[in-house]
């Protein structure tokens, strides 16, 4: 069997459960570390292993950027991977430096093993959670309007594409 094969069994037979629950948000979620516990039934299965590597690639406008690898590897020495980009909030309210690169590690992981085991998470309230509850569009739509900026929005709001989108109409 192949790499491709290996890994296109592994992405039709992989249950990825949310186990965390945010109670802020009042949502389930899945972590890195969820989906790396639920591939590893797989590996001795499928004789793959699995590797995440981070590397610090760029710090534009005093955000450093990660970018984290995941890597499917069989006993041929074929290799297959997936990225993950993401930027470090170093302005997260209540986080000392290492916790705030560690968060984003946590996602960028998450995000690398989700693109490669084609983890769909369109219902995953972690992608798709803007905290509506206290998000008001009319008036962050306002702010813009008398010269705030969106930057300043997303760093109080998870915003997702469409809302940002409809905030620049």
């Amino acid at each position: 069997m192949t790499l491709q094969q290996k890994l296109a069994q592994i992405q039709t037979e992989l249950k990825a459960k949310k186990s965390r629950f945010n109670s802020f948000g009042k949502y389930y979620f899945r972590s890195a570390e969820d989906i790396l516990e639920s591939i590893k039934p797989f590996l001795l299965k499928y004789n793959v292993t699995v590797t995440v590597n981070e590397k610090l690639i760029a710090d534009t406008n005093g955000v450093p950027v990660l970018k984290s690898t995941a890597t499917i590897h069989d006993e041929k020495g074929m290799t297959l991977s997936t990225s993950a980009i993401v930027g470090v909030d170093l302005m997260q309210k209540g986080m000392q430096t290492p916790q705030q690169f560690g968060s984003a590690s946590s996602y960028g992981k998450k995000y690398a093993l989700g693109n490669l085991f084609l983890i769909d998470d369109t219902q995953d309230s972690d992608a798709t959670n803007n905290h509506k509850s206290d998000f008001d569009m009319d008036a962050a739509q306002k702010y813009i309007k008398s010269g705030g900026t969106i930057d300043a929005i997303k760093k109080k709001y998870k915003l997702t594409p469409e809302l940002e989108k409809e905030l620049t109409l």
